[in-house]
C-alpha cells in the first residue's frame, strides 16, 4: 500500500480520522500506533517485526543510556548506534559491500539479498537522533513507549519523512488534539496540492525522464537539456508533493511536523539551495554529524595549529573540509548503494568548498566595486549558476552510472537536439505538454506567494465562502482531470521511498 493508492485515500485514512475523532483524547495516540503499524503491515507484510523490533530497541536503548554516565554511557550509545546502522547496512549496502571486497580480492562473495524494510533509512535517522539527544541529556528517556514508538512509525511519514527531532514532534504525535473543521479543510486542501502535484505532474515528467536516461546517447542539445530539466522538475514535484501529502494529513489531525522545503530553487549558491531542500535530512547531517566532527579535540586542535602556522582563512579551510566530508560522503551513501550517489555527495562537497575558498575573493570583489550579489544582473547570474548546479547535480544522481551522468551532461554541449523525437518517444502530446506546463507555473505562483511570505491558508479563510468552495472544488476538479490514473496508466514509484 501507498499513499497514492485508492485503498489508502478512499478507505485507510477516512477510517483513521473517523475512529480518531470516536475516541477520548487520552487514547488518541493508541489509535495512531495501531494505524501506523497497520499500516506498515499491510505494506510489507511479515517484515513489520523489524519496525517492532527496532520500536522496542530504541526504547530501551535510551533508558540503558540515560542510567549511564561517563565512558559507559559513551559506550552505551556506541553500542546501539552500532546495532541501528548495522541493521540498515546488512539489508541497504551488504551486497555493494561485499562487491566491493571481491572486486579487491579477486574473489565473489555471495550475500543473501533481504527485503529492505520500508522506511528504514527516515526511522534509523530518527532514532539515532532520538538517542543522541538523550545522550546529550537535551533529552530525557521517554518512558511512554506508545509516545516513542509513535515518534518512529507515524504512518504519514515513514515512506519519505519528513525527518523529524524527538522534542519537536512526539509531543505533538501523542497530544490527541481534536479534528477541527479548519484543520479538516486546510489539511485536506494540502493533501489535494500534493497528489496533483505527483499525478499532474511528476508522473506525466516521468515519462519523457525515462526515455532519455534509458537512452543516455542517443540526445543531444535542447534534448538532453530537456530531459535534465525534465527530471529536477519531477523529482522536486514528486518529493514536495508527497511531502505535502504528509503534511496535510498531519494538519488535519493538528500534528506538527517540520517542514522539508522552502522555495529550493529561488536559491542563489549551492549552500542557500541545501539549506531549502530536504531541510530535514539537512538537519539532521548539521546537528549529528556536522556539529560533532566540527567540534572534535581533533579537528579544533587542528583549527587552532594552522591558524597559527597558515593564517585563518586556510584554517577556515582546512576545518570545513575537515568537517563537511563525512557530511557528504553520508549523504550520498545514504541515499543508496551505488557508486553515483557516493558522487553525488562527493560533487556537492567540492561545490561547497569552492564556495568556502572563494569567500574572500568574492567579499573583496563586491566591495571594491560597489556591486550587490543580492540585486540586479549580479543576482540573475547567480541564480542562473545554481540552476545549473543543481540540474548537473541531479543528473548525477539520476544516471545508473557516474560514466552516464557525464556523457549526459557532456552531450548538452554536443550534437543536434533531436526534441521532436525525445517527446515522441515518450508519449507525450500536446495535451500533456498543457498539464505539465500548468502545474509548473500553479507550482511557481505558490512558491512566489510563500517566499514573499503570504501565507496562503490564512489568505484562503479571510476569503467569503463561496470562494473558498470555488476554489476547493477547482482543485479537486484539476486533479480529477489532469491527474495521470485509469486504464493504461502505469503507477510511477515515488522516488525517496526506495530510500
Amino acid at each position: 500500500m501507498s499513499y497514492q493508492s485508492l485503498f489508502y485515500g478512499t478507505l485507510f485514512l477516512p477510517a483513521v480520522f473517523v475512529l480518531y475523532t470516536l475516541t477520548k483524547q487520552a487514547y488518541r495516540k493508541y489509535v495512531l500506533l495501531g494505524a501506523s503499524w497497520l499500516f506498515y503491515f499491510l505494506a510489507m507484510h511479515r517484515v513489520t517485526w523489524v519496525l517492532v523490533a527496532t520500536c522496542v530497541g530504541v526504547y530501551g536503548a535510551a533508558l540503558w543510556i540515560d542510567r549511564a554516565s561517563g565512558r559507559q554511557r559513551t559506550m552505551r550509545l556506541a553500542c546501539a548506534i552500532v546495532l541501528l546502522a548495522g541493521a540498515l547496512i546488512r539489508v541497504k549496502y551488504a551486497g555493494w559491500i561485499a562487491d566491493g571486497i571481491g572486486m579487491l580480492a579477486g574473489h565473489h562473495f555471495s550475500v543473501r539479498a533481504l527485503v529492505v524494510p520500508l522506511g528504514i533509512s527516515y526511522y534509523t535517522l530518527e532514532a539515532i537522533g532520538y538517542l543522541c539527544e538523550v545522550y546529550w541529556q537535551h533529552q530525557a528517556a521517554d518512558r511512554d513507549f506508545v509516545r516513542v514508538a509513535l515518534f518512529l512509525s507515524f504512518f504519514p511519514q515513514i515512506m519519505e519523512g519528513p525527518i523529524a527531532r524527538y522534542q519537536d514532534s512526539a509531543a505533538s504525535l501523542c497530544a490527541g488534539q481534536p479534528i477541527t473543521g479548519q484543520s479538516l479543510r486546510n489539511g485536506c486542501l494540502r493533501m489535494l496540492w500534493g497528489f496533483f502535484k505527483k499525478m499532474a505532474g511528476a508522473d506525466r515528467l516521468s515519462l519523457l525522464v525515462t526515455v532519455i536516461f534509458s537512452q543516455p546517447h542517443r540526445f543531444h542539445g535542447w534534448a538532453a537539456l530537456l530531459g535534465s530539466a525534465a527530471y529536477v522538475a519531477q523529482l522536486y514535484l514528486e518529493f514536495s508533493g508527497m511531502i505535502d501529502v504528509t503534511m496535510g494529513t498531519a494538519e488535519v489531525l493538528q500534528i506538527h511536523l517540520p517542514e522539508n522545503f522552502r522555495q529550493p530553487f529561488f536559491s542563489r549558491s549551492a549552500s542557500e539551495f541545501w539549506r531549502r531542500w530536504h531541510i530535514t535530512l539537512g538537519t539532521w547531517l548539521k546537528t549529528y554529524v556536522f556539529f560533532p566532527v566540527s567540534t572534535s579535540h581533533l579537528v579544533v586542535n587542528g583549527n587552532r595549529q594552522a591558524r597559527k602556522k597558515y593564517g585563518r582563512q586556510t584554517a577556515k579551510v582546512w576545518t570545513s573540509f575537515l568537517a563537511l566530508t563525512p557530511v557528504w560522503l553520508f549523504n550520498g551513501f545514504w541515499h543508496g548503494a551505488k557508486w553515483h550517489y557516493i558522487f553525488y555527495g562527493l560533487y556537492y562537497l567540492v561545490i561547497l568548498m569552492l564556495e568556502v575558498i572563494l569567500e574572500p575573493a568574492k567579499k573583496r570583489f563586491y566591495s571594491r566595486t560597489g556591486f550587490s550579489p543580492d540585486r540586479g544582473l549580479f543576482s540573475i547570474l547567480r541564480w542562473l549558476r545554481t540552476l545549473a548546479i543543481i540540474v548537473a547535480g541531479e543528473v548525477i544522481f539520476r544516471a545508473d552510472t557516474v560514466t552516464t551522468a557525464f556523457t549526459m551532461i557532456g552531450n548538452v554541449f554536443r550534437g543536434p537536439s533531436h526534441v521532436h523525437a525525445l517527446l515522441a518517444a515518450s508519449h507525450l502530446d500536446l495535451s500533456d505538454g498543457f498539464v505539465v506546463v500548468l502545474c509548473l507555473v500553479l507550482v511557481t505562483i505558490v512558491d512566489v506567494c510563500r517566499e514573499k511570505g503570504v501565507h496562503l491558508f490564512a489568505w484562503f479563510d479571510r476569503q467569503p465562502t463561496a470562494v473558498r468552495w470555488a476554489l476547493s472544488y477547482s482543485l479537486i476538479f484539476a486533479l480529477i482531470c489532469f491527474g495521470a490514473y485509469g486504464a493504461g496508466y502505469r503507477k510511477v514509484d515515488m522516488i525517496y521511498a526506495k530510500f
